[in-house]
């Protein structure tokens, strides 16, 4: 076998690159971040550098924050404790899922209901309303009468369940005297858990309802 430099027809090999890691410098603390600009009309000059704090950062945002939810404890004790809470979820969405899915595990059922088009939760959720079907301009007017939600509900559930778990979702378009309402609904049927969910927040976190409403 000729030589590998006859083969080349006596080209020069090329010299070895050296590929040197850069040294990146160590963070202050978890919740410094060093970003590196580059020379742009409105950003930070070539080379600069520049330092962006996280507030508020906690462990569960190294660890997988959305998976793991310390407070979930907290939440059935408060749960069981006011009986009727506002929670208010990120704007993403997802997370009022596992908490949710908490309440499922320890036995209750749910009554999933949008504020938009409640009507008045009193009539709607404990007493016998009239429902007017979509008439399209040419049929007459009907009216047909629904069972309470609520009661009917709780006369259907299994005789091992725990309760029955009143979501509503859009709850800040409900007026205070409704919201007060809902909040007086586990005195009314104890079997009746409500959850309100009355806006957004930066993370997922409730109130007595009771508060948010105005009551005593």
């Amino acid at each position: 076998m000729p030589p590998l430099a006859s083969m080349l027809n006596g080209a020069a090999l090329a010299p070895s690159l050296h590929l040197h890691p850069r040294r990146l410098r160590p963070l202050t603390s978890p919740a410094t971040l060093q970003v590196i600009g580059r020379r742009t009309r409105f950003g930070t000059g070539k080379g600069r550098a520049a330092t962006v704090r996280c507030e508020g950062i906690g462990i569960g945002d190294f660890i997988g924050g959305d998976l793991l939810k310390f407070d979930l404890g907290q939440w059935l004790s408060d749960v069981e404790e006011h009986k009727a809470l506002a929670i208010y979820s990120p704007h993403e969405g997802g997370y009022e899922g596992r908490y949710l899915n908490r309440l499922r595990y320890q036995g209750y059922y749910f009554l999933d209901l949008s504020a938009r088009g409640l009507g008045d939760p009193e009539t709607t959720l404990t007493k016998i309303h009239p429902v007017c079907p979509a008439h399209l301009g040419k049929q007459p007017i009907a009216r047909w009468y629904f069972p309470p939600e609520v009661d009917y509900r709780l006369e259907a559930l299994p005789p091992n369940a725990k309760g029955l778990v009143v979501w509503i979702i859009e709850a800040k378009v409900l007026s205070k005297a409704e919201l007060q309402f809902l909040a007086l609904l586990p005195t009314l049927r104890p079997k009746v858990r409500v959850i309100a969910e009355c806006g957004n927040w930066r993370k997922f976190m409730w109130k007595p309802l009771k508060e948010i409403a105005g009551g005593a």
